[in-house]
């Protein structure tokens, strides 16, 4: 059974679960990986989502305010034995129940092109394209994606 808990960057299993994400990620884009590493900072992220399963943390994902009405999802991560079971769309959905929560209309995210586990994921949960924006303009293994997350009227 996956559990979630709701906590900051300061947490010590979502420390330990970024040292790994940014392993995995020197490992698929060792050629450009330095470009992305001042993005990805988690100094002072106070929407952090950390999944267990047996109380062993196994991914992580948060949000920062982008906008006035919209999130950007940052730092989504599941550890690779614990791939396909359903982690990543747990913290997913709790990270945008949580924003809508905070009244947050929108998300944005970047995930890579490489990422085709994460791009999949995100045009499942109707994430869609859009332009690359703020610091990813003209980063071509970046994608951004965008979503509403309150229903049209």
């Amino acid at each position: 059974m996956i559990t979630l808990k709701r906590c900051d960057s300061s947490d010590k299993d979502f420390g330990d679960l970024i040292k790994e994400l940014d392993k995995v990620l020197w490992s698929r884009y060792s050629d450009i990986q330095q470009q992305y590493d001042s993005f990805n900072k988690v100094d002072s992220i106070k929407n952090v989502v950390v999944a267990y399963i047996n109380n062993s943390p196994v991914g992580c994902g948060a949000f920062k305010k982008f906008d006035g009405d919209t999130v950007e999802i940052k730092r989504m991560f599941v550890a690779e034995d614990n791939r396909g079971k359903g982690v990543a769309l747990a913290i997913l959905n709790e990270l945008e129940l949580w924003a809508v929560e905070l009244n947050y209309n929108h998300a944005v995210l970047e995930t890579g092109r490489r990422l085709a586990e994460a791009m999949g994921l995100y045009t499942k949960q109707n994430y869609f394209i859009t332009e690359n924006y703020g610091q990813y303009i003209g980063m071509e293994n970046s994608v951004c994606m965008k979503k509403s997350l309150r229903l049209e009227n």
